[in-house]
């Protein structure tokens, strides 16, 4: 049984899918795989509401709070500028996919390829980054 505890690597795991989702998507389109892009970043998509509803649960399962990052020194810095960077750019990645997604479905391609020029870095470096403030919280 999945208990609330086990929902970090979860998310961790969902991110990391993302990633590798949205990396595999841009591979697709810059060959001009039109529908198989489709597809991925629609999965993309998909992991990412998954991750953003099991961060939702985790948080409210537990009742708040932060998860303290114990390290001491250089680390503790880094830490926190991967997370005030992660946090911030993930609070804009909902409606800039959302609004990327549905200019490409609506078949709006040139405002859809504009947008996602900024979409899709921030959506990847924020996935990665969930990754890696993951693995500095839990796993160092």
């Amino acid at each position: 049984m999945i208990g609330i505890h086990d929902l970090p690597i979860i998310n961790a795991t969902l991110n990391g899918t993302a990633a590798v989702l949205l990396a595999w998507g841009y591979t697709l389109i810059r060959r001009h795989k039109i529908e198989s892009h489709k597809k991925v970043m629609l999965a993309a998509f998909f992991v990412s509401t998954v991750f953003l509803i099991c961060y939702i649960t985790y948080h409210v399962g537990r009742g708040g709070g932060v998860t303290k990052f114990q390290h001491t020194g250089w680390i503790r810095g880094m830490y926190f500028v991967i997370l005030t960077t992660h946090t911030i750019l993930a609070a804009t990645v909902p409606l800039l996919a959302v609004i990327t997604l549905r200019l490409a479905l609506k078949e709006r391609f040139q405002k859809h390829r504009a947008i996602a020029r900024w979409t899709l870095p921030i959506w990847m470096y924020v996935s990665v980054t969930g990754v890696i403030v993951y693995l500095m919280l839990y796993r160092m």
